[in-house]
């Protein structure tokens, strides 16, 4: 039986421990011993309160340390465990590595997904993105990854760094589009959700076509009236320039502008 312990309460670090609490109960040989929390009615609806520790040194041993903590506190964390030549990760799409302290062996369990508190996802479908300093650690990382995602990847930290960049594109930047469709909307007194079925067909669509054979609209179809109609239209000067980058951005498909 592999044990693994999680280092953290937030959004990452509940939905680790629910992934793991499923993977148990399908038979999985992955055993969650013990999760530290800073405060611990963070995760106590989660755990029995014999398996969670505000204590870094009472944490047990175990063959994964996990750690599942802001990007800032990743470094100071590590460097607080009281033991060595252990295998401690951290989950971070954004931090290299070599952050983790130099007394015990380095790795990334980086799941690919945003995390909401209480929002259920299916981990199975999330890809985990792992890197490790040895073949002997990768080997162990690709069991406990396993156990929980159908989805496991290979990737040193630059291609991490690289993707973690995307991300923010695909997802973050994505989401604060739909936030200035939203107040569009909301000043003309428009239901944003009429368009909940254009956002729906345009995911689904990345998922059989590359995003430049997506793309439509007027910026894609060079409509000069269409988009200088829509500008004057903006009388915000925030969403205006957004407007006028994206336009640019596509009409040279992603060059210089």
């Amino acid at each position: 039986m592999t044990k693994v312990i999680i280092i953290g309460s937030g959004n990452v670090a509940q939905h680790l421990i629910a992934a793991f609490q499923n993977s148990q109960k399908m038979g999985a040989e992955i055993e969650l011993v013990q999760v530290f929390s800073r405060q611990i009615g963070s995760v106590s609806h989660l755990l029995e309160l014999s398996q969670i520790t505000n204590d870094l040194d009472a944490l047990a041993e175990a063959d994964l340390y996990i750690i599942a903590v802001s990007d800032d506190a990743i470094a100071a964390i590590s460097s607080q465990l009281p033991f060595k030549n252990r295998l401690v990760v951290h989950t971070s799409g954004s931090v290299p590595l070599n952050v983790l302290d130099d007394n015990n062996r380095k790795g990334v369990f980086y799941p690919l997904q945003t995390f909401t508190k209480n929002k259920p996802v299916d981990f199975r479908t999330i890809p985990i993105c792992l890197e490790s300093e040895n073949a002997t650690d990768y080997q162990l990382l690709d069991k406990v990854a396993k156990s929980i995602s159908d989805k496991i990847f290979a990737i040193n930290s630059e291609q991490r760094k690289a993707l973690h960049v995307a991300a923010v594109f695909v997802n973050n930047f994505t989401n604060h589009l739909y936030q200035i469709g939203q107040e569009i909307c909301q000043e003309h007194q428009v239901p944003f959700e009429i368009l909940n079925p254009l956002i729906t067909e345009t995911a689904q669509k990345i998922m059989l076509l590359s995003p430049s054979e997506a793309q439509t609209g007027p910026a894609k179809r060079n409509d000069t009236a269409t988009i200088e109609a829509h500008e004057a239209f903006l009388s915000n000067e925030n969403h205006l320039t957004i407007y006028k980058t994206l336009t640019q951005s596509i009409q040279h498909n992603g060059k210089k502008l």
